[in-house]
């Protein structure tokens, strides 16, 4: 189930130019719509800090200028989201998944993506976030306000104040546990008891990615995800946002949910019966469809995640006349 190889891998530095080398393998990543895609594994150093290493892969239409990016839990690795990069790319979307490196602060952090955005000439982008990948979404939305770098968001099973976890008073303190420690954490959100073959697959996947963090990747995370920090709604009024959260066992109490709902009233909601906490996973195709939704809304415009070519020249009309509606719309006020 685990994908590891791609089929082309490079490492960037700042100035520096690109090498590119083609990788044999039968994993995930490989399959023919992927290639087609021209799926390229890369690990990119944008701060003078060399040990802060990005690793992403980038598929689908490299003409693409405000591509989706998928910012993944803490216990995950670019690789969990390779339903959606396969899917989506399929479809002519670009889609780049990411790996963070260690930081420790949230500003940090949002300096460090700022900067790779840059480094990858991205002006303004589409950002899926999965729990603590989707707080930081909100964060990163937040921190650019003033000069926007979000076009919209996707928040799964994501939350918006680190105070739910009631474990504020211990954050500073991660950096100092070991990893087994770190690990039995995070593995104590997990689901227990009896569940479907899918979701069962799902958690045994991401044990696997969870085991391949080290003890400052894992320790940064959990001192991102505890941290005292809250979104401020008001910032990011403006972006558009999907809501995809699950019914059945999650790590997320009712109360983020509902947290969630106020913050963004005008948000897009969509509900999986079942998925635990990992529905890109153990429920693919309902959260790729939720994702394909999103992105309509944009087909036609420069934010579109899309080729244009893959769109159906119905689907462009209906778009064009919308904009020019809205654009009469705005005329007569």
């Amino acid at each position: 189930m685990e994908p590891s190889t791609v089929t082309g891998h490079s490492k960037e530095r700042p100035g520096q130019p690109v090498t590119t080398t083609t990788k044999p393998g039968n994993d995930q990543f490989n399959r023919p719509e992927c290639r087609d895609g021209h799926c390229l594994q890369a690990t990119i150093i944008v701060d003078d800090d060399d040990s802060k290493v990005w690793s992403l892969y980038d598929a689908g239409p490299k003409s693409i200028r405000c591509p989706i990016i998928l910012f993944p839990p803490v216990s995950g690795t670019a690789e969990v989201f390779f339903q959606q990069v396969l899917a989506l790319t399929g479809w002519g979307y670009r889609v780049i998944s990411l790996q963070y490196p260690v930081y420790w602060d949230l500003m940090e952090f949002c300096d460090g993506f700022r900067k790779l955005l840059d480094h990858l000439q991205l002006d303004k982008v589409h950002l899926f976030g999965a729990s603590l990948g989707g707080f930081l979404a909100q964060k990163f939305a937040e921190c650019t306000h003033k000069s926007p770098r979000v076009h919209s968001l996707i928040l799964c099973n994501s939350f918006s104040d680190t105070s739910i976890f009631n474990q504020t008073w211990t954050a500073n303190s991660f950096w100092l546990m070991p990893a087994f420690m770190l690990k039995k954490i995070v593995l104590g959100n997990f689901a227990k008891g009896p569940v479907d073959p899918k979701m069962a697959d799902a958690i045994d996947f991401m044990v696997d990615r969870l085991e391949s963090l080290n003890q400052r990747e894992l320790a940064s995370r959990l001192t991102l995800n505890c941290q005292n920090s809250y979104v401020e709604p008001h910032k990011i009024k403006d972006v558009a946002v999907t809501i995809i959260d699950v019914f059945d066992q999650s790590a997320l109490s009712l109360e983020a949910k509902e947290e969630m709902y106020k913050l963004y009233p005008n948000a897009r909601r969509a509900h999986l019966k079942t998925g635990g906490n990992f529905p890109y996973l153990c429920r693919s195709a309902e959260v790729n469809l939720y994702i394909q939704i999103h992105l309509r809304q944009f087909h036609g415009t420069r934010y579109a995640a899309i080729s244009p070519s893959m769109v159906s020249a119905e689907e462009l009309e209906v778009k064009e006349s919308q904009l020019s509606a809205d654009q009469d719309s705005d005329n007569d006020q």
